[in-house]
């Protein structure tokens, strides 16, 4: 059946194809086509066929969907749709319904489709199928007894015709059951049960239907209707003993007994009635347990309980079963009844084999009573009895060590120390004959456990050591290693149960899922507990490292940032010792796993909401704080000082966005920008300086996102951040080479109340190597140099540096650098600084010689080139420059013959040309260098970070 199609076919096209067809992927809407446009069909819409064609296709589609074919699967409810089609489709041939062949059809295609409405929960439309049966069987019987038959032919005749309507009053009482009307159901199953006398055949049937019928109304608690329906079953098995087996029977009284017993208040009377009548039609256990159910509901005397109980006895029910029994007597409080049953039992079997059982029962039955002494003798007496001969079954020795370890852990769990040592020794008199059970490894640590808590170490270290023997693998032998191991002092065998705890974590060969998967939170556990221990016991070493295990395979978030903690407060007062050993770089690293760890961990408490617990909180401040001061401490290491800045900038983002948190992260970012902008400094490859400046870049930028958000909250017009951030980035792009250096100058510019020291930074980053860009350092410089003038009070120091600065970016050798300036622009520089001389006291005479003699050198190269004009004027101002010298002037005046130019005349140099100079030391200045200042160092207020 083609898809595209199936929409335009109409009724028969859908039927043919579909019993043609062996898979049609649109099956299901063909059935749900069929049955939808049955309801508008009628014989006048097919006028064009026969009655024959269309019973003819009504009959294939109905075989069609009862038939099961191999590539093709109908659900119960599409094939009840098909039959109720085809169905529908025979009733319309009118003309075929004349004959008795054409109405048995309708009546069994009625009879059957009704059947399969009711088995897929639609019994109302079921109903209209059994009707139209019902008046099909009367007009089938109309015609037999209008017919001269026979009277054998004629009772076989109406024999068929009863069968039928038998089955057509028990499908109807099905679908009534299923409608919930009790009244119609009944009526209908006791028409039926009335025509097994000519029916007997149907008995087995009609019984199963009704038993049925009362194990559905039961479940539903509708206890009256499941009495009537079961006493209907007991009724109809008993009419034909040879269709019914009494086991069946015996069964129906006994769920009948159990009907009168949960009914209302419960008539005991016929419930006790009932089950002894099934025990009498076939007797099971079953019956003997509801019978004394029934006896202690209605809280029959001792005597009949007794008596009921001697009667299982000499029926000779199995042990278990009277054991059973007894656990019953016991539970509802016939004490007495129950322990004298419990004596008649075990001499009952005391020549079974497994007469262990019910001695371990027995003395189990005592502990629960919390008859301890009476226990204790019977357990004596099967010790007794199993070293004399009497061996208990596998099965029972299990018991019993069941029963006895739970009783030695009650009292453990109430520090009772004593008594379960006491239960646990009974235990392992049973393992002398078999050493090698697993268990015994098991029962070895739980004496250790008792040994610890009443300080008995030489047995626990004993008891340990065998448990070792017998099971090494085990994580709670490793455990109890362990405990005896920090108990003695014995630190490296103490770690060597840890690390072997920690082995039992990952995964191993043979081991199942579920296994690894149990042993792993188990294993994590006991990591947990020995941290706590080693640390109760003064082994920090030791806690140590079972901490760091705990941490890092820990799933428990709050359970690792716990670990975290302790681990830190550990390690915490020795970080002075640690920063002065020779493994500190170890160390330090160990301590970022740590904070990493917490990272990760809170990371994952957040995950994305929008809030979190104070707790979760509180953790985030804690660790940054940790982070923060680990990073202070580091001050002589600008590499772990930077990563411990960058952590502790990453957990500050799980605090709330405060001013105290804000001034934290910008503080942070720019210390680790500093560090990396210097690193990229002295990057060894031209790669590595890359990744160091790229990422440098990346944190100026968080910082100016962090900036911004600050000043939104308060006066922060003293804070140096926005200049430095400026700087750093200027430095960065500088090294770089990045055509967006001027984007950056121009943000510098407009800051207002810039200072001459930054000016002076940002003219000496742009003289270093390998990007040197002069013309921005003149154009800083002049900036500066002007700033320094119009102060009211100026500092002839700073002046006489930025002074230096700038002639030697103009004149970086004997020669003017004419394409930064004019010439006559640099000689104004140096007549600026002869008349500021002139009238400033304190002038370095160091400097005042430096440009004396660079002004005379310019002139001598002026007069080399036979520029003498120029030269002229060059040499008169290093004259003015000499007159300012103090103790200096005479040893320079016979060097400069300002009056024999055309004598042969040499350039000056100072006697130490290879220091660099410096206002504030004597050395002799040497032309060619810009002064250097600082750059990418942490201003003084910033490297002196403080401690949270």
């Amino acid at each position: 059946m083609d898809d595209a199609n199936f929409h335009f076919m109409d009724f028969k096209e859908i039927i043919k194809n579909l019993i043609v067809s062996d898979h049609l992927p649109n099956m299901p809407e063909a059935i749900d086509r069929l049955f939808m446009d049955i309801e508008n069909i009628n014989r006048d819409s097919m006028a064009d066929i026969q009655d024959a064609q269309v019973e003819e296709m009504a009959i294939n589609l109905w075989n069609w969907a009862v038939t099961k074919k191999v590539n093709l699967v109908i659900n119960d409810d599409q094939k009840a749709k098909l039959r109720h089609v085809a169905c529908r489709l025979v009733c319309m041939c009118e003309s075929l319904a004349v004959s008795e062949e054409g109405i048995r059809r309708h009546i069994l295609m009625n009879m059957k489709t009704g059947k399969g409405w009711v088995d897929v929960g639609n019994p109302v439309v079921a109903d209209e199928f059994f009707q139209a049966a019902m008046a099909g069987l009367e007009q089938m019987y109309g015609r037999i007894m209008q017919k001269s038959s026979t009277e054998a032919h004629l009772t076989m005749q109406k024999t068929a015709v009863e069968r039928d309507l038998f089955k057509v009053l028990s499908h109807q009482a099905e679908s009534a059951v299923a409608q919930d009307d009790f009244p119609r159901a009944s009526s209908c199953i006791l028409r039926c049960k009335d025509m097994l006398i000519r029916l007997p055949k149907m008995t087995g049937y009609l019984h199963i239907l009704c038993y049925n019928f009362g194990v559905e109304t039961y479940i539903q608690s509708k206890y009256e209707e499941s009495a009537f329906w079961l006493s209907q079953s007991y009724d109809i098995g008993k009419m034909e003993k040879s269709s019914v087996d009494p086991e069946m029977l015996a069964k129906v009284l006994r769920l009948l007994a159990t009907t009168y017993l949960d009914w209302n208040d419960g008539d005991y009377y016929k419930a006790l009635s009932t089950v002894d009548l099934a025990n009498k039609e076939h007797l099971h256990p079953a019956g003997l347990h509801l019978k004394m159910k029934i006896l202690l509901a209605s809280e029959t005397v001792n005597e009949e309980l007794f008596g009921a109980g001697m009667e299982i006895l000499h029926l000779n029910m199995s042990l278990d079963f009277c054991l059973h029994i007894a656990k019953q007597l016991i539970d509802h409080g016939r004490d007495s009844v129950g322990f004298t049953f419990m004596e008649l039992i075990c001499e009952h079997f005391k020549s079974s084999e497994n007469i262990g059982k019910a001695l371990v029962f027995q003395a189990d039955i005592l502990l629960q009573r919390k008859e301890e002494l009476l226990a204790k003798e019977k357990i004596e007496e099967i010790m007794i009895g199993h070293q004399t001969g009497r061996k208990l079954t596998t099965e029972s020795i299990g018991y019993l060590h069941d029963i006895l370890w739970e009783k030695a852990a009650r009292n453990f769990e109430v520090k009772r120390y004593d008594d379960a040592l006491q239960w646990y020794c009974y235990s392992l008199r049973f393992y002398e004959n078999d050493p090698r059970d697993l268990d015994l490894a098991k029962l070895k640590r739980n004496l250790a456990s008792c040994y610890l808590r009443l300080e008995l170490l030489d047995k626990a270290r004993e008891a340990v050591e065998e448990a070792e023997k017998y099971d090494p693998g085990n994580i709670f032998t490793q455990f109890y290693v362990f405990k005896i191991s920090v108990i003695d002092g014995n630190t490296d065998r103490a770690l060597e149960a840890i690390i072997n705890l920690e082995s039992l974590i990952t995964p191993g060969e043979g081991r199942g899922g579920y296994k690894l998967v149990k042993e792993r939170s188990t294993s994590i556990m006991l990591l947990g507990l020995a941290a706590q221990f080693a640390l109760e016991n003064q082994q920090p070493i030791v806690a140590r490292r079972a901490l760091e295990y705990l941490c890092q395979y820990s799933e428990d978030q709050q359970q690792v940032l716990t670990g975290l903690k302790c681990l830190f407060r550990l390690v915490l007062p020795k970080v002075p010792e640690i920063l002065a050993s020779e493994n500190r770089k170890e160390e330090l690293d160990r301590f970022l796993i740590y904070l990493n760890t917490a990272y990760v961990h809170l990371a994952k408490c957040f995950n994305g909401r929008a809030s979190t617990s104070d707790s979760r909180i509180n953790d985030a401040h804690w660790f940054r704080k940790i982070a923060w001061n680990m990073a202070v401490q580091c001050d002589k290491d600008s590499v772990m000082m930077r990563e411990f800045f960058m952590l502790s900038y990453k957990l500050s983002q799980f605090c709330p966005s405060d001013q105290v948190i804000l001034i934290a992260q910008k503080t942070c970012l720019l210390m680790a920008s500093a560090v990396d902008l210097e690193q990229g400094k002295k990057a060894s490859t031209p790669f590595e300086q890359t990744i160091l400046l790229n990422r440098a870049l990346e944190q100026i930028e968080k910082c100016r996102e962090v900036w911004n958000l600050l000043k939104e909250t308060g006066d922060f017009s003293d804070d140096p951040c926005e200049k430095l951030l400026l700087l750093y980035e200027f430095e960065v792009k500088a090294k770089k080479n990045d055509p967006s250096l001027d984007t950056v100058l121009e943000s510098l510019w407009q800051i207002p109340n810039v200072e001459s020291k930054t000016l002076e930074t940002i003219a000496s980053i742009a003289m270093e190597t390998p990007a040197r860009y002069p013309s921005i350092a003149l154009k800083a410089l002049k900036r500066a140099l002007l700033l320094h003038k119009i102060k009211e009070s100026v500092n002839v120091l700073k002046y006489s540096q930025c002074m230096h600065n700038l002639i030697n970016v103009l004149v970086p050798d004997r020669v003017p650098g004419e394409e930064l300036c004019p010439l006559e622009e640099i000689l104004g520089y140096f007549e600026d600084a002869v008349s500021f001389i002139s009238q400033h006291e304190g002038y370095p005479e160091m400097e005042v010689l430096w440009l004396m003699i660079k002004s005379w050198n310019v002139g001598i190269f002026m007069y080399s080139t036979r520029k003498f004009v120029t030269a002229e004027k060059w040499c008169g101002l290093a004259m003015r420059f000499l007159d300012h010298l103090g103790s200096l002037k005479r040893s320079y005046e016979t060097q400069m013959p300002f009056g024999e130019l055309d004598t042969e005349v040499r350039p000056l140099c100072c006697s130490s040309c290879d220091v660099v100079t410096s206002p504030s030391k004597s050395q002799n200045p040497c032309p060619g260098e810009v002064r250097p200042t600082w750059s990418s160092q942490p201003p003084p207020g910033l490297a002196c970070a403080s401690v949270l």
